[in-house]
């Protein structure tokens, strides 16, 4: 009885290997090589349209350089508007209009008033301002002392006037 089921055994295991090898070479009948091709999506693996491809990335990373830039730019002057808006600033500069608008009528005052001096100067932040009159012509000197540059107006003073 051992024997007759080892013989089964091997007979059993056999028809396995004949019918395995049975069904692949049914199989392969069917089967078709084929040559494997594969290609990379990337640009920059492949190599087609990869000059396109580097400009459109050169291109993104300048714009997003140029918004940076805009916005590092926009928020500058949006801070600088701001500190130049505040009470503070806007009195400041009404003040200081308002003392050269005293400081210029002072000088027409001293140039063209009933009693005009011949000759005065001053000193404005970093410039003397000097001037003479010879009775027809007002001769204004401004000396720039940080650079030593001189610039000279000279006013008739009887064409001084307008037309009718």
């Amino acid at each position: 009885m051992i024997k007759e089921k080892i013989n089964y055994q091997r007979a059993f295991g056999l028809t396995k290997i004949v019918s395995l090898s049975v069904f692949i070479l049914n199989f392969s009948l069917f089967v078709y090589p084929d040559e494997l091709s594969f290609k990379f999506k990337s640009p920059s693996f492949s190599g087609v349209g990869t000059s396109a491809h580097y400009l459109t990335i050169d291109n993104q990373e300048y714009t997003r350089r140029e918004a940076l830039e805009a916005e590092i730019k926009a928020l500058e002057e949006a801070a600088l508007r701001d500190a130049e808006n505040t009470t503070l600033a806007r009195f400041i500069r009404n003040f200081e209009s308002r003392i050269f608008a005293q400081l210029s009528r002072q000088l027409v005052d001293q140039l063209f008033g009933e009693n005009p001096a011949t000759e005065g100067s001053f000193t404005l932040f970093d410039n003397i301002i000097s001037w003479t009159s010879d009775g027809t012509n007002i001769t204004l000197n401004i000396f720039n002392t940080l650079d030593g540059s001189t610039t000279q107006i000279t006013i008739p003073i009887g064409d001084f006037g307008f037309g009718s």
